[in-house]
């Protein structure tokens, strides 16, 4: 269906139903005989806050656990600055989304694809949000299987090994069936607003839990009963570590280069903000600029103190996954470990959403909404998922690659090839300065995607480890 650039200063009617502001209404309805597609079939009810929550939900990923990690090896300024940078960068990207949905009149990231680069740019936008949010979804439920037996274990005093309903595989088998499912099969993402203001409270509790735990052990770096998993005996000195309570506001090494492009994709929420903006209430591209923007303002400041009260109490010996520096006896750590996995769980569905869409997008553009197609799509998903968790150990590096190139292709280069490629040049010549910016942002995405698989390949050639998470 050929959409027409609508007349952004042209007025609907005060009654009109479903009406979508500034310049969002196709042109002309659907050729005789198609039905409409799915997001236009209905009129936005999601209001401002739980459109914040489910975005703020969506940027939220596993790697808030090791950003305290990334501040040792970048320095307490430097992480800082960068964050910002990061968050400033992802809402301009945001921003050219929003710009080109206004222009033709279209609320999904697929088909601003097809509209800029013809029917292969939409089965390429929908294969790059498919393996990423697929990259994620294994991600957490990987946390599920591999802390849930260990929570269940510590609460029971049982060893995780010992009981076969203490298995990680039959755990995250169980969770994805009765929560991850049922949330999964609402039909529209405005009702998971609650659940994911239900996440972002665990996750506030995780924030206010690493604040208290910094004031109560002061500098932990030589106490060897928080620093659990240690394969030293006690009373030995852990090996290789800076055992220094002195905070670096800069700091260079080689770790750096491993931390500098995962931050980079901490603010990592495009393919849900066109199906959120969908579903809002009173739609407008301002309205939903302020939403993103409140999102990750407040997703900024959680990183941030997450970040920084973590590293001031382990300093440079904190690892990647900064629980495991506490007690595991400790009970106020083992609460917040759960209430990190009732986030992580809750976090699924969110992601899920995006990739059905990009499926019905890509391969039932014109069918009327189907609850047997909605449902089946969860569900061969959520088992492809489960399968790939359970069969695949090495998931984490083969997604590694997945996320190095489609997070910065849907950060930085695809809203860059959209902006360029949409917004007429009747009213943003070539040589403009937004379309300068653009194209600027889109060479910065292609540098991220060199940077993130150089140090990507070179890390597996000398067998070394790195932080990862979405």
């Amino acid at each position: 269906m050929e959409l027409q650039d609508p007349k952004m200063n042209g007025a609907l009617p005060a009654d009109a139903l479903g009406q979508e502001r500034e310049g969002f209404l196709p042109s002309h309805p659907p050729a005789p005989g198609r039905k409409p597609v799915e997001f236009m079939d209905f009129e936005g009810k999601t209001s401002f806050g739980m459109s914040v929550f489910n975005l703020s939900n969506a940027i939220m990923g596993s790697g808030i656990l090791g950003l305290a990690y990334a501040m040792a090896h970048t320095g307490v300024l430097f992480f800082l600055a960068l964050l910002l940078c990061i968050a400033l960068l992802s809402s301009y990207s945001i921003h050219l989304l929003l710009t080109c949905a206004g222009v033709v009149g279209i609320r999904a990231y697929e088909q601003l694809g097809q509209r800029a680069l013809g029917p292969a740019g939409k089965v390429v936008v929908a294969a790059v949000i498919c393996l990423h949010n697929v990259g994620a979804m294994s991600s957490y439920l990987f946390i599920i299987k591999s802390e849930l037996p260990l929570v269940i274990g510590t609460f029971l005093d049982m060893d995780p090994e010992g009981g076969w309903f203490l298995k990680g595989n039959l755990l995250i088998i169980i969770v994805s069936v009765l929560i991850i499912l049922p949330l999964a099969l609402m039909r529209h993402l405005g009702y998971l607003g609650y659940t994911s203001g239900l996440s972002l409270t665990c996750m506030l509790f995780f924030l206010i839990s690493v604040i208290y735990k910094k004031f109560q052990l002061g500098c932990a770096v030589g106490l060897n009963e928080t620093a659990v998993e240690s394969k030293n005996p006690p009373g030995l000195p852990i090996q290789g570590l800076n055992r220094s309570c002195e905070a670096q506001m800069f700091t260079v090494d080689s770790q750096m280069f491993y931390t500098v492009p995962i931050m980079a994709f901490a603010f990592v929420c495009h393919p849900e903000v066109l199906p959120i903006y969908t579903e809002l209430c009173r739609p407008s591209k301002h309205r939903m600029q302020a939403v993103a923007n409140v999102s990750i303002g407040a997703m900024f400041c959680m990183y941030g103190l997450t970040a920084t009260f973590g590293y001031l109490t382990f300093y440079n010996s904190v690892e990647a996954e900064m629980l495991h520096m506490y007690s595991q006896q400790d009970l106020l750590i083992l609460c917040v470990r759960l209430a990190v996995l009732l986030a992580v769980t809750l976090t699924v569905p969110v992601v899920l959403f995006p990739i059905r869409r990009a499926l019905q997008q890509l391969l039932f553009p014109s069918r009327d909404f189907s609850w047997p197609r909605h449902v089946a799509i969860a569900l061969i998903l959520l088992v492809l998922v489960n399968v790939l968790v359970i069969c695949v150990p090495t998931i984490r590096d083969i997604f590694g690659v997945i996320g190095s190139t489609s997070a910065p292709s849907l950060i930085f280069i695809l809203p860059s090839i959209f902006y360029l490629r949409i917004v007429p040049s009747e009213v943003e010549p070539f040589c403009s300065w937004p379309k300068i910016q653009a194209l600027c942002f889109g060479l910065l995405g292609v540098l991220f995607m060199a940077i993130s698989l150089g140090f990507m390949f070179a890390n597996w050639a000398t067998g070394q480890s790195h932080v990862s998470g979405h």
